[in-house]
């Protein structure tokens, strides 16, 4: 019977995924991914506060979270160097995530009495599982050593 090869998502060369390394890389995006998002709520709630309509002052502020999430879950959770190309990978894959979180955050501002800060909190949680699929999966996907993909 013919054998599959582990899949390897962003791991080292050779080296299979495992639920070990998933969690740890999950933690470790907890951290980087949870600083963005304080980045993103943060600079959300001032703008709301300063009179900006809830939609653009969501796409303002998870654009400006996408940089500083890239720098660090490129160095503290994939292990690699940022790059040109690679923020480019991350920032279509965040473009992906950003309809979770906008759409997301305008459903819930929308068909829900909860304040607009609530809806984006709650936006960025949803898109926060969503993100990290993408980039363990697709963009951080280091190619094996033995060339099998």
């Amino acid at each position: 019977m013919l054998q599959r090869p582990p899949f390897r998502g962003a791991f080292p060369a050779g080296r299979a995924m495992t639920v070990r390394v998933l969690a740890r890389q999950g933690s470790r995006y907890l951290v980087t991914a949870g600083i963005a998002a304080v980045v993103d709520i943060g600079l959300f709630w001032l703008a709301t506060a300063a009179g900006a309509a809830v939609l653009p002052a969501a796409l303002a502020s998870f654009l400006i979270a996408t940089v500083v999430n890239y720098r660090l879950t490129a160095r503290h959770v994939f292990g690699t160097a940022p790059s040109w190309r690679g923020y480019a990978r991350f920032l279509a894959a965040a473009g992906l995530g950003l309809v979770v979180n906008v759409g997301v955050t305008g459903l819930v501002a929308t068909y829900t009495p909860a304040p607009a800060v609530i809806a984006k909190t709650i936006g960025v949680g949803f898109a926060f599982g969503f993100n990290f699929l993408l980039n363990a999966l697709l963009v951080f996907r280091r190619p094996p050593e033995d060339g099998i993909a």
